[in-house]
């Protein structure tokens, strides 16, 4: 096939970056997957992101909720409660997604997104707390799904969804074998509200008040003009499914392959897709894939560190960090992302190790300490003037090295906890 014909699928017509070596089936299945999607509407029916759902511990979503509207952008808007899950909804405006933080109510609740969790040795002593996937909107939701399930997608039945107590405005696609995630659709005209079928609604006083103290040290320490939308969802994956969960998600959503890096001195690749509606990723985060480039039982051979393959068989594949982006700027003299750090270090937020990168090479990042709540990573990114890159292979070196350190240390205090 001659570039020409590849370029006439607009899924297909974005630059390609990064130099990651792809296999024959992963560059054959690519275009095919993306044609087939453009041809038969698919991409044009499934937009932008509208929500993220985040599920933690019995009696943890109060401290969760001020952790995320102290560190982000986003406010409480209202809490939704079922018989089994209390939901609070956060939103920054309807130009961004939503993050829904639900918390289980009984800790002995069953279900399979705890058993997502169990059979691995430190996510198990979490088993309700996890990442569960994004919900997108859609233009047609029974057309949508009536195309993905001629793709052999599958989804969970209207009484799964009930039992499961998920939004029942919702088609939902049963986990991904690859990351364990689920992608959500719902049918929202672009002009309404997003509303949830998630039970009795109220505004819960307890976390009105944890939100209410968290903007007030965001406006004391003079983080509220920084902070903007969430950049990208980073999942870590086996090595052996790089390839595998990347199509899977180009098939699931109307997001492109941007493309690869290797990351050698940390025996990673980074992989980057995008909306391909949104050139804006705060309008609908970029979804990266971090996988191993070896599987853990020829490390020993090689020599090599591996703290992602080290860190999916802790936890299992699952989202490793979400980004916020950081207001281009400075203030107090310095680029705006190191004020916000310093400033959120001086009210007890930790991280893994100091801002890296620079002006000159376009961005700077860093990684917050994993959240005990959820075990999320919060990274912030400011990228300067007109970088038109999406990272730099040093800065996610520094970072995954960094990280590798902390989820080795969370795996010897599991171990020790018995």
């Amino acid at each position: 096939m001659t570039e020409s014909e590849v370029r006439v699928s607009p899924s297909l017509g974005f630059p390609r970056y990064g130099d990651k070596q792809n296999s024959p089936f992963f560059e054959d299945y690519l275009v095919r997957l993306l044609e087939e999607r453009d041809r038969i509407g698919m991409t044009g029916m499934i937009r932008q992101i509208d929500a993220l759902m985040i599920t933690v511990e019995p009696g943890n979503s109060l401290a969760y909720v001020g952790e995320l509207c102290l560190m982000t952008p986003y406010h409480y808007l209202v809490t939704l409660e079922t018989e089994q899950h209390a939901t609070h909804i956060l939103r920054i405006d309807m130009a961004a997604p939503d993050i829904l933080v639900r918390e289980v109510k009984d800790p002995n609740t069953r279900g399979i997104f705890r058993s997502l969790n169990e059979v691995y040795p430190i996510g198990a002593h979490r088993p309700n707390s996890r990442y569960m996937g994004e919900i997108f909107r859609v233009t047609n939701t029974h057309d949508v799904v009536d195309l993905q399930k001629s793709r052999d997608v599958r989804f969970f039945n209207q009484d799964q969804i009930r039992r499961l107590e998920l939004p029942g405005n919702m088609a939902v696609v049963k986990p991904s074998p690859y990351t364990h995630n689920i992608v959500g659709y719902w049918e929202r005209p672009e002009d309404e509200l997003r509303v949830y079928a998630l039970g009795i609604s109220s505004i819960r006083d307890d976390v009105n008040a944890a939100y209410r103290q968290a903007k007030e040290t965001q406006e004391r320490l003079g983080l509220v003009d920084l902070l903007l939308p969430i950049d990208h969802l980073a999942t870590r994956v086996y090595s052996q499914n790089r390839e595998a969960a990347i199509l899977e998600y180009l098939t699931l959503t109307s997001y492109y392959y941007w493309g690869s890096y290797d990351i050698d001195d940390q025996n990673s690749s980074t992989n980057v897709t995008k909306s391909a509606h949104h050139a804006n990723e705060l309008e609908s985060p970029a979804k990266v894939f971090t996988a191993a480039n070896h599987p853990y039982f020829v490390n020993h051979l090689l020599g090599l560190p591996s703290p992602t393959e080290d860190f999916v068989r802790n936890f299992g594949p699952r989202l490793h960090h979400l980004a916020v982006a950081v207001r281009d700027g400075e203030a107090g003299g310095r680029p705006n992302i190191d004020y916000v750090v310093d400033s959120l270090r001086g009210c007890g937020r930790e991280f893994l190790l100091d801002v890296v990168g620079s002006q000159e090479e376009g961005l700077k990042q860093i990684f917050s300490s994993a959240s005990e709540y959820s075990s999320l990573i919060v990274e912030y990114v400011q990228r300067f003037g007109d970088f038109q890159g999406f990272f730099t292979k040093g800065n996610v070196a520094n970072l995954t090295r960094a990280a590798g350190v902390d989820e080795t240390l969370r795996s010897l205090q599991a171990e020790a906890a018995g």
